[in-house]
Formats: C-alpha cells, sequence, structure tokens
C-alpha cells in the first residue's frame, strides 16, 4: 500500500497530512463504503479539530451525513461504530509526537480496515474515482455526545469489578494529556481503585510529555507511583489505545513482560495467539508452555488484525494477541486495542499479587532499541540495504516477514522501517544486556555509515 502503513497514514499536519489530503481520503472512504452515516472521532491534538472539519467535508461531498462523536480515545470510536452500525474515520496519530497527525479507518462492525479494505479505499483514491453528490444531496452533520460515558460503561460491563475492588487498589495514571484523560480516570475510580493523575488534563500539544509511553517519556508516573506508594502506575498513548505499567516501586515494565504475563493468564492448550515479528522470547516461552501456537505479522495493529480474522475464520481460537508496545488484542471483548480494557485485565492480575511479582517469570531478557532518522528515500534505502547485506554476511537464521530478524540462537536482532514515521527502527533482545547491546550498536553503526555515504 502507498498510502496506508502498519497503523492508518501518519504525517506531520499541515505539512504532510493536510487539509486537502485528508479531504481526499475522506471522500475515499465515502466512496467505497457507500455508507448512509459516517461517524468522525479525534483525539486531543491540536490540529484534530482541522482535520476532522475537512474529513467531514469531504464525507458530505459524497452525499454521506456525518457523526461528529468528538474527543474519544480509539477503542470508544470503536464501540460507537459497533454500537450503531456506521463506519468511523479517526483522526489520531496515536503515539507520534505532538505535530504529527494521522487517520484510522474503523468499520462498522467497530474493527480497523484490514489489509483488503484499505486496499480498495486506496485504489479509490489514488484513481480519484469519488462519488459526487449534487448539491441538494449533499451530507448533514450532527453532533453526537455522551460517547465517552457510553463507553466507560460499557468497560465497566465488562470487567471484574468485584475482584478489583476488594483489592482497593491505588492507581498512578498517566494518559499523557490524550483522550484517554477523559476517560480512564473515572473508569477506575468507577472500579473502586484509588487514582491519582499526572498529565492528566486534556491538551492537544502536550505539555508534560510526548504521547509515545516510553521510559524516556515516563519518569514523573514513575516519581508518582512512589510518592503515593500505588500499587501500579499505568500510562496510554495519546488515543489511549495501549496500556504501559509501572510496578509498585515506581519501575517501568517492559511491555513485552506484561503481555507475557496477560497471556499466561489467558492461552490454555489449543489456543493460538498473533504477535508481530519483533516479538519477544518471553512471549515465545509462554506459548510453548502452554502448548499453544503463535503466528507472526509484520509489524502492526494492521497486520494483526488481518491474521485474527483469517485464524477465527478457521475456527481457531484465540484469546489474546498483540505487541509488547502496550497494544494488546483481547478477542472475545472486541477486536481492538483497549489501554483501558488492558489496564483492567492486568489490575485482574494486580488484585492477586504485586507488579513486581507477576512480571517476575518474564525479567530474564534485555531489550536494546535504536531509532535512526531519514530525510529521503535514498538514505531509507541505503539503510535497508546495508541491513540485508549484513544479513546476508551473518549466520543466524533470517528472517524477512518485516525487514530483517537476524536470530543468533540465544539472541536476536531485527532492523526495519518504521509504518508511523520516516525512521529505520533497530530492535534486540538478549539475555544479557551486553549482548543486546552489542547486536544493536552493531546494526546501528552499519546502517549509520551507509546512511551518510547515500
Amino acid at each position: 500500500m502507498q498510502v496506508f502503513g502498519s497503523s492508518g497514514t501518519r504525517g506531520v499536519a499541515n505539512e504532510e497530512l493536510t487539509p486537502a489530503f485528508v479531504l481526499r481520503v475522506a471522500k475515499a472512504a465515502g466512496t467505497a463504503w457507500g455508507a448512509d452515516r459516517v461517524a468522525i472521532a479525534r483525539d486531543t491534538r491540536y490540529t484534530g479539530r482541522m482535520l476532522a472539519d475537512a474529513a467531514a467535508s469531504g464525507l458530505a461531498s459524497t452525499g454521506t451525513d456525518v457523526d461528529r462523536i468528538g474527543i474519544v480515545p480509539t477503542p470508544g470510536a470503536q464501540s460507537y461504530a459497533e454500537r450503531e452500525g456506521v463506519p468511523v474515520i479517526m483522526i489520531t496519530a496515536s503515539h507520534n509526537p505532538p505535530q504529527y497527525n494521522g487517520i484510522k479507518l474503523v468499520g462498522s462492525d467497530g474493527i480497523e480496515l484490514v489489509v483488503s479494505e484499505l486496499e480498495e479505499i486506496e485504489d479509490v483514491l489514488l484513481g480519484e474515482r469519488f462519488t459526487v453528490a449534487p448539491w441538494d444531496e449533499t451530507g448533514r452533520s450532527r453532533t453526537i455526545d455522551g460517547v465517552t460515558e457510553t463507553y466507560v460503561d460499557e468497560l465497566l460491563s465488562a470487567a471484574d469489578r468485584e475482584t478489583i475492588a476488594d483489592a482497593d487498589l491505588t492507581v498512578a495514571l498517566d494518559p499523557g494529556h490524550g483522550a484517554g484523560a477523559l476517560t480512564s480516570p473515572e473508569f477506575f475510580r468507577t472500579l473502586g481503585c484509588r487514582v491519582v493523575t499526572v498529565n492528566g488534563q486534556p491538551d492537544g500539544k502536550f505539555p508534560g510529555r510526548n504521547p509515545e509511553p516510553v521510559p524516556d517519556n515516563l519518569e514523573n508516573l514513575g516519581q508518582l507511583v512512589r510518592a503515593t506508594d500505588a500499587d501500579v502506575g499505568i500510562a496510554h498513548d495519546g488515543d489511549a489505545d495501549r496500556a504501559i505499567f509501572f510496578d509498585e516501586t515506581g519501575a517501568y515494565v517492559n511491555g513485552d513482560a506484561t503481555l507475557a504475563a496477560l497471556a499466561a493468564a489467558e492461552l490454555e492448550a489449543g489456543d493460538t495467539t498473533v504477535s508481530a515479528v519483533n516479538v519477544s522470547q518471553r512471549l515465545v516461552d509462554v506459548v510453548t508452555e502452554a502448548g499453544a501456537e503463535l503466528e507472526l505479522t509484520p509489524i502492526g495493529s494492521t497486520n494483526i488484525i488481518t491474521r485474527i480474522e483469517e485464524l477465527e475464520a478457521k475456527g481457531e481460537h484465540v484469546p489474546i494477541a498483540g505487541e509488547g508496545n502496550g497494544g494488546i488484542f483481547f478477542p472475545s471483548f472486541r477486536l481492538t486495542r483497549d489501554g483501558a480494557f488492558t489496564a483492567a485485565q492486568f489490575l485482574e492480575l494486580v488484585a492477586e499479587q504485586p507488579v513486581s511479582e507477576i512480571v517476575a517469570p518474564y525479567d530474564g531478557y534485555a531489550n536494546v532499541r535504536h531509532n535512526l532518522e531519514y530525510e529521503s528515500t535514498a538514505e531509507r534505502d541505503a539503510m535497508l540495504d546495508a541491513a540485508a547485506n549484513h544479513a546476508q554476511s551473518s549466520d543466524a537464521d533470517l528472517n524477512t516477514r518485516d525487514g530483517y530478524r537476524l536470530d543468533h540462537g540465544d539472541a536476536w536482532v531485527l532492523a526495519r522501517p518504521s509504518g508511523t514515521e520516516p525512521l529505520v527502527r533497530i530492535y534486540a533482545e538478549a539475555r544479557d544486556t551486553e549482548r543486546a547491546r552489542e547486536l544493536a550498536d552493531g546494526l546501528y553503526e552499519t546502517l549509520s555509515e551507509a546512511k551518510a555515504d547515500a
């Protein structure tokens, strides 16, 4: 696909992702869907209203009525889509920096569009084969209130409220000024938790921290856990489809360890789980111990959703899936990444034992990650060519499902282009930090030299 990547399409707002571009995407979606109504939602980003207005205009021009549901987490927008039976255009750049914005497309079943559906819309977009309604048949817009409240009620009905409330937990919450600031504090309080927050005010310029919930952005959350003697810290990204955790000492919990712990609680013999090519050995070990199967896809929610649907169509049971970035699926609830629901599932475990003990079985791994920015396709291609040459000269097992993953037996390293930013990402994992750093740094140096020579 030329337009839609691993999780929608994104770019710097008003430079790469312009109102004119968003209008054209909305016209293409409205044409391909042929629906009477389509909803538009957004996260808190400063440019969200501008781009939502452009999307509404594009849809109306195809004769489609528009439900404006306002600022809501992506999973809340998906809940609305499923409940109302209407597709959704979600204006969000998820974890990207504040200057970015983007588009996610959700079907009337509440599920992000799979690859084949995105390709259909992309074909309409690139071919400019838009439906054009007569002036007196253009779509009308209406504002829908109460969407966040209904979403929270739905979360509450799906959570084990009694178990969580009986544990009398204190939750330190960092919604990162994003859409989760409108829903997660109320959700966790109604679950019976004492909730303290940092970066809890919705603010599209993200003054407290960048939206990506990674350790460098979450120092204040660790401090809040320690200062309030909280049982757990929870952080979201900009559209609250992820959840990242801190333990009761204020220490960051690797997202791969969280996924492994939740998978261990969900998987039974004969089940299947789905993850991406950068999967941690933590999850591999859990799957093996449970007698389950593991399916790998290219990185990104679109690819994982596509594979889950394929497996379920064949009658396979997929109780949990996801990636170590905090984006986890519980398909029996809804085939969506939902940071608040993921956190509630984790709180059920925290009700029984401290976070540090929950993740202790998955602590024996070290992860290193580097990013290499590029300014041109020539630089990107030079780095990927260098990664390919590096892989060919290595005696490791090579997986090219998404980039170049080298499995050395005791460790692995992966280089791949980001699907959402102008970056080539490098991941490495080993039992020993020095070994992981050696693999990541070696590949980083190789790609840096290739970039400089491009």
